[in-house]
């Protein structure tokens, strides 16, 4: 057994493989929720994964490297023989690439929590990937109970999404005068092979999102938003002295400061977050910033929206719900 696969860290992948099914996939992705069940009673896969450097083991990760390199094996017996004949083209992806779908239907949460500030806005996403939550303003939504048009007409994506009776939802878009875009590797979106990982990501049998996801990617090509290369804990000074002094400033993330996982460099950000004028949404799991869910039930497979650090809603991960506190 190679180094990194021992029985403690194959018990421990095990472990998250099964919480993810019962967690995140289990009623989302029926395939996902085999596919996770599997992995976590098989030794193969738990070795494969184990030889694998730590923050290369999500899920997500090795089901999206997985499908590009073997489609989407529909049966346990198919799953081992792409895991067995293409382990080290799937390993490879997975060495190279980053989960960055930054999906573009948690716009639909976003939205309603930046209407409510003062405009005009400049806006700075951390983990942005292709940029495309930079450009809710240039989408449609669905609420249920409000619609909100897409201002560049049709061809952009509606997102739908479902809100309690608390939730406030804006009957227009904010005003976005600048934007930019911080990530660790932007994908390109000129380029096949990186819209062809953009997919991949989104998950099988949501058929509707990866229709929406291309939607995005078309508005985008269209509407460049600005993404730099760089690191939120060394590069996000820099972009903040960009923005324009007579905009205000919000920088916001969802699903990114997760992958940080340094405790402390978590709570650097949080501090210069807190040090400078801005606004600061955060959408990520409510165990990344505990103190923005102090006397909050968690709720099982859901995101904590948190602004300048105080608990705002519920969101589904994919952007499907709003619970507005």
């Amino acid at each position: 057994m190679r180094q990194g696969a021992t029985p403690e860290t194959q018990a421990a992948l095990a472990e998250r493989y099964l919480r993810f099914a019962q967690i995140e996939a289990e009623g989302h992705s029926p395939l996902y929720t085999d596919w996770a069940r599997h992995v976590a009673g098989s030794a193969r896969a738990l070795a494969f994964l184990g030889e694998l450097p730590p923050d290369r083991r999500q899920p997500n990760l090795f089901f999206a490297a997985l499908r590009l390199v073997g489609g989407l094996p529909r049966t346990e017996a198919a799953f081992d023989d792409v895991l067995t004949y293409k382990a080290d083209a799937i390993a490879a992806v997975m060495r190279t690439r980053r989960t960055q779908t930054n999906e573009p239907g948690r716009c639909a949460c976003l939205l309603p929590l930046l209407a409510r500030l003062d405009g005009p806005l400049a806006l700075i996403e951390v983990g942005a990937s292709a940029g495309l939550c930079l450009l809710p303003d240039l989408y449609g939504y669905d609420w249920g109970r409000a619609w909100l048009d897409p201002p560049v007409g049709a061809g952009a994506p509606v997102f739908p999404c479902r809100v309690n009776d608390l939730a406030p939802l804006p009957v227009h878009h904010p005003e976005i005068v600048w934007r930019a875009g911080l990530d660790l590797a932007p994908p390109d979106l000129e380029d096949a092979g990186d819209v062809a990982w953009l997919e991949a990501l989104v998950w099988p049998d949501q058929t509707d999102r990866l229709a929406r996801l291309r939607q995005a990617v078309a508005v985008a090509r269209q509407e460049p938003p600005p993404v730099v290369a760089g690191d939120l804990t060394r590069d996000l000074e820099a972009l903040l002295a960009q923005a324009p002094a007579d905009a205000r400033l919000v920088v916001m993330h969802s699903a990114v400061l997760t992958y940080v996982s340094d405790p402390d460099a978590r709570a650097d950000f949080a501090r210069l977050m807190r040090s400078r004028d801005l606004h600061w949404i955060s959408n990520e799991a409510p165990g990344v910033f505990p103190d923005h869910a102090k006397g909050l039930t968690p709720r099982a497979g859901k995101f904590l929206m948190a602004l300048d650090g105080h608990p705002i809603a519920w969101t589904g991960p994919h952007g499907q719900s709003l619970d507005w506190l």
